[in-house]
């Protein structure tokens, strides 16, 4: 038996956009399944909404993203982070390069922190904010 916990990101009118940036980002394999195709869009506007859009990425990374239906209260922004952490410095300064792409904020650059990993912050283009810690990398 196994127990995971997955980010799952609301946006409003934004998740196919978010999907695929973070598809290039992380690779892997994207599936998305629309209001519609579900018999769910109680709007006809929502037909090709996201109703739930999953990307298992590359080194077992899971990323869930949906939008809200119209006429439900939905995120105007994101309201957690996301921490991407790890040794593999090849991988997680990719990531970073592609996450910091069209970047709304860089809070805080990819380099060598305090306590000795290299440290990252940033939001993105679709407002989430992702932390990227490299532990030992040199520097």
């Amino acid at each position: 038996m196994t127990v995971r916990l997955n980010p799952y990101i609301g946006l409003r009118d934004q998740a196919r956009d978010a999907l695929g940036f973070y598809h290039d980002v992380f690779r892997g394999e994207l599936t998305i399944s629309t209001f519609g195709e579900a018999g769910m869009a109680q709007d006809p506007a929502d037909a090709d909404k996201v109703m739930h859009g999953q990307l298992e990425g590359e080194n077992g990374l899971l990323l869930m993203a949906s939008d809200a239906p119209t006429g439900t209260e939905g995120p105007d922004v994101s309201n957690i982070s996301v921490s991407l952490s790890g040794d593999d410095e090849e991988a997680l300064t990719r990531y970073w390069n592609g996450l910091s792409e069209g970047a709304k904020t860089v809070i805080e650059p990819l380099t060598k922190a305090p306590w000795g990993d290299t440290f990252g912050m940033l939001t993105d283009r679709f407002g989430v904010t992702w932390l990227v810690n490299i532990s030992g990398a040199a520097g």
